[in-house]
C-alpha cells in the first residue's frame, strides 16, 4: 500500500490487510520485499526496542529517528507512526507539531489512541492534510488506567461505547481503525458497520485485516507470547543458535577460515 486510498480499496474488495509493527531500517527492507501491506512505527518500539516496560515511556523525539530509518528501509510502502503518550492530550498546537514531526520523518499516517477528549485534535490534523489511524480497545498508553494489560469492552455497557466511538472517528475522518484486544464478536459487528477498514490485534478473525509486532511474529522473545501472537518462525532459536556456532567457532580457532582471510 503507498496511500490512504490503497486502504479504502481493500475494504471496498474486502482483500485483507497484513501490517506489522517494526523499528529498523534493516527490518523495514525485508518487509518491503514481502506482501506486507503497511509497517507501524508503534510506540511499543519504547519496549520492544529500548527495554522500557510500557509504551508510556516513547516520547516523539524517540520514534521520529525510528520512523526515519523504517522509511529509508521501506521504500515506498505506507507507514503508520503512533501519536505518543500525551501528545493528543496538550492541545492543538504541540498534537500537530508533534504529528508534524512525525510525517516530516517518513511516515504517511499517525494513529492516535482514544478519542474521547481528543475529538477536536483528530479533526485538525486531519483537515491539516495528516491522516489519522484510529485505535480503539485496549490502548496501551492507557494502561494505568486499565489497571494493566486486560480484555476491553466485555461488558454491554462497554461494548456499546466502543461501537460509539468507532463510529465517532470514521465521521471525524479517521481512514482505518485498530481494535485491540477485544471479544472478536464486538470487532466483527464494529467492521460490519463501518465503511473504513478494522485492523485486529487480539480481536478475532473477522476484522478487515491484522497487525503484528514483528518481534513477535518472528518468536525473538521467549518470554512474551499473548495468546494473540502466533509465531510464524521460531526466531530465537534460531538467533541464539547462529550465536552459539559463532562462539564455538571462535573458540575453536575454525572462524575465520583461510578462505575468509584478508590478504
Amino acid at each position: 500500500m503507498k496511500t490512504i486510498l490503497d486502504f479504502a480499496r481493500a475494504r471496498r474488495e474486502q482483500q485483507p490487510i497484513a501490517i506489522v509493527a517494526a523499528y529498523d531500517a534493516l527490518m523495514a527492507r525485508l518487509v518491503a520485499a514481502s506482501p506486507v501491506d503497511a509497517i507501524l512505527v508503534g510506540d511499543s518500539v519504547a519496549m520492544v526496542s529500548h527495554g522500557f516496560p510500557s509504551t508510556v515511556h516513547a516520547s516523539v523525539e524517540l520514534l521520529v529517528p525510528h520512523v526515519a530509518a523504517v522509511r529509508r528501509g521501506a521504500g515506498d510502502l505506507f507507514i503508520i507512526a503512533d501519536l505518543p503518550f500525551l501528545a493528543t492530550r496538550q492541545g492543538l498546537a504541540p498534537a500537530t507539531a508533534a504529528a508534524g514531526a512525525l510525517i516530516q520523518a517518513g511516515a504517511n499516517a499517525v494513529k492516535i489512541e482514544g478519542v474521547a477528549g481528543h475529538e477536536d485534535v483528530i479533526a485538525h490534523l486531519i483537515g491539516s492534510g495528516i491522516p489519522v489511524m484510529g485505535h480503539l480497545g485496549l490502548t496501551p498508553q492507557s494502561v494505568h488506567q486499565f489497571g494493566g494489560y486486560r480484555i476491553q469492552a466485555r461488558e454491554p455497557e462497554a461494548a456499546a461505547q466502543l461501537q460509539a466511538e468507532a463510529v465517532r472517528l470514521e465521521q471525524l475522518g479517521a481512514f482505518a481503525l485498530v481494535l485491540e484486544c477485544v471479544p472478536g464478536a464486538l470487532a466483527a459487528a464494529v467492521t460490519r458497520t463501518l465503511t473504513i477498514p478494522t485492523i485486529g490485534i487480539g480481536a478475532g478473525g473477522e476484522t478487515s485485516g491484522q497487525v503484528l509486532v514483528l518481534a513477535d511474529l518472528l518468536g525473538l522473545n521467549p518470554s512474551f507470547q499473548p495468546r494473540f501472537a502466533r509465531r510464524f518462525l521460531a526466531g530465537h532459536e534460531l538467533v541464539t543458535g547462529a550465536l552459539t556456532d559463532f562462539a564455538t567457532s571462535v573458540k575453536a580457532r575454525t572462524f575465520p577460515a583461510a578462505a575468509e582471510f584478508i590478504a
